[in-house]
């Protein structure tokens, strides 16, 4: 295993996963940010990975004094460890997704994940996937380079279709239908979202996530991000992709099939289960998360999306039916109004507001099709199979396309 973002909360339970079970996995690379050098030490040492990445290269050197430090603080002698090679710059994590190892586990937080993707496809890993923006942003880019059931999907809700796709053949297929918690603000109407405060935004009521996959999911970009996943993924059309809201986040999506019974995967809400999925697919991870207990009643309720409330979803399905570089827009214009959110220089609904501004400003290179959409399932339920992806978008159009939304963003929101 090689395992990205690994400081992260996604990288934190893959490795907990990996260290409930040392005869499965073994970790020969990690790497993260560089804003948490003294836990990427521990997990160094912990794990003995052959090499270690930082995206900050300012943070090398401060990663090998904590790695010193923490062998110091677990009383090795200088024979009892090994350092790992240690690398540092922008280049450095995908460096490491292109290591010796069977799969690389994808768990870097936005567009930098892209080039680790396009890394680990080129050097033939298995990718497990927990990096939506770089599919989205990249969408037929990656199709193109991934080989038939290289990319498995980690997000507990492209898992969940995964696992139900398993029961039926690509042609049954009728509707994806995947769930969303609602977030903390689910029930509030427009009006009632004006004098959101950022705390509010990050208390999450059933996931514990990092700070922008928190406030994505308030405002429900992240479920419109999986949108545009679940259409490339498993080549479905968007108008056969549907979001309901699900409170308990037990079910984590569902499949209808043409003969009008529905598929759905339910467990508790612990992404240690998909993680483990995803890093052994198609095979499970036994006790890999606690299961539901059968021994007790639950309620579990399904409604339709406020889309008057929550324009992030309809907002998605426009950029991934237009194609080519507007799902690199929607997401680069978001992750800009997050950070201004979060400095307190945009309002909630600011947020959403203003990516609609910077698609509406945006001319799309090689739209008309994002690459997926055939009208059949990936029957395999591993996700990507690099067919029907013949857009000549290149990835100098995507970079240019986020570079462009970012600098338009932050004009938007006073940040430069």
């Amino acid at each position: 295993m090689v395992v990205l973002g690994s400081t992260g909360s996604i990288g934190t339970q893959a490795l907990d996963v990996i260290r409930r079970n040392p005869g499965r996995f073994r970790v020969t690379g990690l790497a993260a940010g560089g804003g948490r050098v003294g836990l990427l030490a521990e997990q160094a040492l912990e794990f003995r990975p052959e090499i270690v990445a930082v995206a900050k290269a300012s943070a090398a050197q401060e990663l090998q004094l904590a790695f010193y430090a923490e062998a110091k603080r677990r009383g090795y002698a200088a024979g009892d460890y090994a350092i790992p090679k240690i690398v540092a710059g922008p280049e450095a994590v995908a460096e490491v997704a292109a290591w010796r190892c069977d799969v690389v586990l994808n768990g870097v937080t936005g567009a930098l994940g892209l080039a680790s993707t396009l890394a680990a496809l080129d050097a033939g890993r298995t990718l497990a996937l927990a990096n939506k923006e770089s599919l989205i942003m990249g969408g037929p880019l990656v199709k193109r380079r991934a080989r038939p059931g290289q990319i498995v999907a980690v997000d507990s809700e492209h898992s969940a279709l995964a696992q139900c796709l398993r029961g039926g053949r690509a042609a049954e297929v009728r509707r994806l239908v995947l769930t969303a918690s609602g977030g903390p603000f689910r029930g509030r109407t427009r009006a009632d979202l004006a004098g959101v405060t950022l705390e509010e935004a990050l208390d999450h009521p059933t996931w514990d996530m990092g700070p922008v996959v928190t406030i994505n999911s308030a405002t429900l970009v992240n479920k419109g991000l999986e949108v545009i996943e679940a259409h490339l993924l498993f080549d479905v059309p968007m108008d056969r992709i549907e979001v309901m809201v699900h409170p308990q986040s037990v079910i984590h999506s569902m499949v209808e099939f043409i003969d009008g019974s529905t598929l759905a995967q339910a467990s508790p809400p612990d992404m240690r289960l998909p993680i483990a999925l995803g890093m052994e697919w198609p095979d499970r991870v036994p006790d890999a998360a606690p299961g539901l207990d059968w021994t007790k009643s639950h309620t579990w309720e399904l409604f339709p999306l406020d889309d008057e409330a929550f324009p992030a979803v309809a907002l998605a399905r426009h950029a991934g039916r237009l194609g080519g570089t507007a799902p690199a827009v929607y997401n680069a214009a978001n992750e800009e109004c997050v950070e201004a959110f979060r400095a307190g220089r945009l309002p909630f609904l600011g947020i959403v507001d203003t990516i609609t501004r910077v698609m509406d400003e945006h001319t799309v290179t090689g739209g008309g099709d994002s690459g997926a959409g055939t009208g059949e399932a990936g029957g395999d339920g591993t996700g990507v199979n690099g067919a029907g992806a013949g857009i000549a978008l290149t990835l100098d159009d995507v970079l240019a396309a986020d570079a462009w939304a970012r600098t338009r963003a932050r004009e938007l929101t006073g940040t430069s």
